[in-house]
Order: structure tokens, then C-alpha cells, then sequence
């Protein structure tokens, strides 16, 4: 086993039980005038597609379960910081998750600037009918979002993830399939 796969097998479990407060710590983010737009909309985004992947049907690799949420997550913390680098003071939580996205980029190699691409495009993407342009300029958009978003963390069990390799060569084969 290589020293990113032995990284992974020990941050992965940690960043499953930490999905929940990893997205309240992105909806206040979200919520705060004083943080930056770009920083703003990476986490809007990352967060509506945390809503659109629990709204799919499962996909079938249940040790895997939310993942790649905290991949999503983590990934647009690291482009929001690099969009708006004074973000970091506006949304430390921000600046932690995105310190994270490196052990994703050593997991995924080639396929990181893959995830890159996708997790750009959420800026402009919608998920339950809220796209991020409305939750960003309607504060009633935006309450109901930061609403469900703290209901979801509530109710949010982290799923288990056995640090096994052959998990790793899963998730690697379902990010390359999915990834545009």
C-alpha cells in the first residue's frame, strides 16, 4: 500500500463522520454577506449537490455512501480560496476543508482536474429547485436553504467505511465513471 493510500484509509472515515458539521461550517459560509462571492457560490454549490446526490438513487456503493459529498465539498473550498484568497479570513472552515483537496488530488491523479471541472459547474447548477443564484441574492431562498441544510445535519448518520484498499479502487472507478 502506498503512503496516499494509507493517508486515505485514515482521513476518509474521519471526513464521513464530519460531513454533517463540514456543511453547516459551508452554510455559514453561505450565509455571511461578509464572505466573499466566490467563496459563497463554491459553497452554495458544493452544498446543492450534497442535496441532488441524497435525492439520486443509491448508487450502489453503500461503503462509500456520502464520499463523495466530501469530496464535492472539499474540492470547491479549495477553487473558492483560490478564486478569493481573502477568503480564508472571511471562512476559516472554508480554509480548512480546502487544505484537504490535496490528499483527494494525490488519490485521484489525472481525474482530480476532472472533479475540478465538475465541481466549477455547480456554481450554476440547481438542486431542488433552488439554483445558486437564488439562494445567494433571495434571503428567503437562502433562510429555507440554511434550514435544510442544519434539518439534514441533524438527521445525518454517518455511513461506514472499512479501511480496506479494495474501497479505495472502488471509488476511484465509480469517480472515474461519473466524472464529465
Amino acid at each position: 500500500m502506498n503512503e496516499t493510500d494509507k493517508k486515505c484509509l485514515d482521513a476518509f472515515p474521519e471526513w464521513l463522520r464530519a460531513l454533517a458539521s463540514d456543511a453547516r461550517d459551508f452554510s455559514k459560509a453561505v450565509a455571511s454577506e461578509d464572505t466573499p462571492e466566490a467563496v459563497r457560490r463554491y459553497a452554495a454549490g458544493g452544498l446543492n449537490y450534497l442535496f441532488k446526490s441524497l435525492d439520486l438513487i443509491s448508487d450502489g456503493i453503500e461503503e462509500l455512501g456520502y464520499l463523495d459529498d466530501a469530496f464535492v465539498l472539499r474540492v470547491a473550498a479549495a477553487l473558492a480560496l483560490q478564486e478569493a484568497p481573502d477568503g480564508e479570513q472571511a471562512a476559516p472552515e472554508v480554509a480548512r476543508l480546502a487544505r484537504d483537496a490535496k490528499l483527494i488530488a494525490a488519490l485521484l491523479g489525472a481525474d482530480y482536474a476532472r472533479l475540478e471541472t465538475y465541481v466549477k459547474r455547480l456554481r450554476g447548477g440547481a438542486a431542488r429547485g433552488r439554483t445558486v443564484d437564488e439562494i445567494l441574492g433571495d434571503a428567503g431562498t437562502r433562510g429555507d436553504f440554511l434550514n435544510e441544510v442544519d434539518g439534514w445535519a441533524n438527521s445525518y448518520e454517518a455511513p461506514a467505511f472499512a479501511r480496506d484498499e479494495k474501497n479505495l479502487v472502488k471509488l476511484r472507478s465509480f469517480l472515474s465513471a461519473q466524472l464529465p
